[in-house]
């Protein structure tokens, strides 16, 4: 059986995740990102100010990036940094948009679960939605949402390709963070509910970036830096 990510390689389209007609520009929240220790980005709304100057400096900008990326910004973050191999590589793609920009499903969809993970720098409201393509099962995640966003949900709620199910939070509710939302591909759930790690250590590296393919393959968005 073809892999997960061949699958998505050869899937001749997705519905857009994000709809608004602005461009993309590409974030970086590494170390080879001097703005960064300018600033206590420990503070959410200095950190959220950072972004969207950087996102209205020249033109009205979407932000985007982060997939695989050793990030500076969890070294602010108990959440990240509470455990003996600290927490620093990014899982997913973040959008950075603005508070209430609605979220659509890329394809067909059921909810496998959702949940409310209310502490700080955690996602806050997110929701896991199980698809199927060429006979496999997989999943994506989408955190940072408004709590609204998990109003009437129930585990097995079906979506249709292009239906709008959430919309992007803002903080302390969306876990502390400027606007965005942090989208992921999950090949295998174990045994989470609601919740995934979408930061993990160095030394996790190579088994998480397996089970959790580049989110391009399905958001398919040109990133200009």
């Amino acid at each position: 059986m073809a892999s997960l990510t061949a699958i998505l390689k050869d899937h001749y389209a997705f519905s857009s995740v994000i709809k608004n007609p602005k461009p993309f520009k590409k974030l970086d929240f590494s170390a080879q990102n001097p703005d960064l220790v300018l600033r206590d980005l420990s503070q959410t709304k200095v950190f959220s100010d950072y972004v969207f100057e950087e996102l209205l400096s020249n033109q009205s900008l979407t932000g985007i990036g982060g997939y695989d990326e050793n990030r500076v910004i969890y070294r602010h973050r108990d959440h990240f940094t509470n455990q003996e191999n600290p927490r620093c590589i990014h899982l997913g793609t973040d959008i950075w948009s603005n508070a209430g920009e609605p979220i659509y499903a890329p394809l067909d969809a059921e909810v496998h679960s959702f949940a409310f993970n209310n502490q700080y720098g955690d996602y806050g409201p997110t929701i896991i939605l199980k698809h199927e393509l060429g006979g496999i099962h997989f999943y994506t995640l989408y955190g940072h949402l408004s709590l609204d966003s998990l109003d009437g949900l129930h585990e097995g709620k079906k979506f249709i390709s292009g239906e709008k199910f959430a919309l992007i939070g803002d903080y302390p509710i969306n876990g502390n963070w400027p606007p965005h939302l942090h989208f992921q591909i999950i090949s295998e759930m174990q045994h989470y509910k609601g919740d995934f790690p979408g930061v993990c250590s160095v030394e996790d590296r190579e088994y998480y970036l397996s089970i959790c393919p580049d989110p391009n393959l399905i958001l398919r968005i040109e990133q200009n830096s």
